[in-house]
């Protein structure tokens, strides 16, 4: 039996993911490696327990006897590595947490994987490294989109971080043939994501009557996919990329951050016409350090050669979060725990909390 181990399993993405995964491959069994720190949540995985063809572990990517020993023990013979602090803001006010998780915690997942496979028979393995296009830097409003063969030059330590994550598994295909893959997201978005993130963070402040902050004014720009098509990206990649390779998997859907917010709210204000006018509720505030101004992905490679397009368009993929977040309140009232108001404090001050 296939078995998968899965990074992060329990987060934003990775949860995701691995629901996908159930539905899509129920043969294969996963293997969910995740330290659930306040984004990995468990909740996330409730419909799952009891599965045998899930296994969650508690435990830290950069834990080098642990991961090693989960190789030992299993018979793992793909990796998905979502595992990842993945917040600008919060790397801003710490990145060595980010360096930590992000280039440490790949490289003993690299080095555990590499070591368990030397000599491997039967089965080719298979080891998908998931990052993020911010590793590219930013774009003017005219520039064209970023492509599999545009240059790093990351602006943020969560950026810097996870283009040092990239160069390694890059590395270890060229040194050693190790079979690395990698595939570049845009703005993802959907069910489960943690509300530190735009969406989800507009949404729960409109839900409370509190303000929506917005950075500057609002015209930086992001691509965004709904999750459910980087799922389908990512597995797609998993099975039928080549190795060495990178894939660009965006969601052709760009949208200033003030436009994206008020579409957001017009979609809530709709489905729950009592809130009154919560785009009243948008308010702005000093723009962050080192702020990327546009991000937009060229995905013809991986619709080229994997036939691979984004499904869901951003309006119908609005809605269908919404829904979700609006059928789980009770999930997004106990992620908004104390020390996530902590925070909201010291990122935007007394006001929003």
């Amino acid at each position: 039996m296939s078995m998968v181990l899965v990074t992060g399993g329990a987060g934003f993405i990775g949860a995701n993911f691995v629901h996908y995964l159930r539905r899509q491959r129920p043969e294969w069994q996963i293997l969910n490696l995740d330290l659930l720190t306040y984004a990995g949540n468990p909740e996330n995985l409730a419909e799952l327990e009891g599965d045998p063809g899930h296994i969650l572990v508690p435990g830290d990517i950069a834990d080098r006897e642990l991961v090693t020993s989960l190789f030992q023990r299993y018979p793992i013979t793909r990796v998905v590595h979502f595992a990842a602090e993945t917040h600008v803001d919060r790397s801003i006010m710490d990145p060595g947490v980010f360096v930590r998780t992000n280039v440490l915690g790949t490289f003993t997942l690299l080095e555990a994987a590499r070591q368990a496979w030397q000599g491997l028979k039967g089965e080719e393995p298979r080891f998908l490294h998931i990052s993020t296009d911010e590793v590219y830097g930013s774009l003017g409003p005219d520039d064209p989109a970023f492509t599999e063969a545009t240059p790093y030059s990351p602006n943020s330590p969560y950026a810097a971080s996870k283009a040092g994550a990239d160069l390694l598994v890059r590395s270890y295909y060229r040194t050693y043939g190790f079979p690395a893959l990698i595939t570049n997201c845009s703005n993802n978005y959907g069910p489960y994501q943690f509300p530190e993130k735009l969406i989800p963070f507009a949404l729960s402040q409109a839900l409370a009557g509190k303000p929506v902050p917005i950075y500057g004014t609002g015209a930086n720009i992001r691509d965004w996919i709904f999750v459910e098509d980087h799922c389908r990206g990512a597995l797609l990649v998993l099975e039928k990329g080549r190795p060495g390779e990178t894939y660009n998997l965006g969601g052709q859907q760009e949208k200033p951050n003030l436009e994206l917010v008020r579409l957001l709210l017009q979609l809530l204000r709709e489905m729950r016409p009592e809130l009154g006018q919560p785009e009243e509720l948008i308010t702005f505030v000093t723009d962050r350090p080192g702020h990327d101004w546009r991000y937009a992905l060229n995905t013809a490679k991986i619709e080229g050669e994997l036939d691979w397009r984004p499904q869901v368009d951003l309006e119908e993929g609005l809605r269908r979060t919404l829904s979700w977040y609006l059928a789980h309140q009770d999930w997004l009232e106990r992620v908004r725990s104390g020390a996530y108001r902590d925070y909201l404090r010291r990122q935007y001050g007394a006001a929003v909390v």
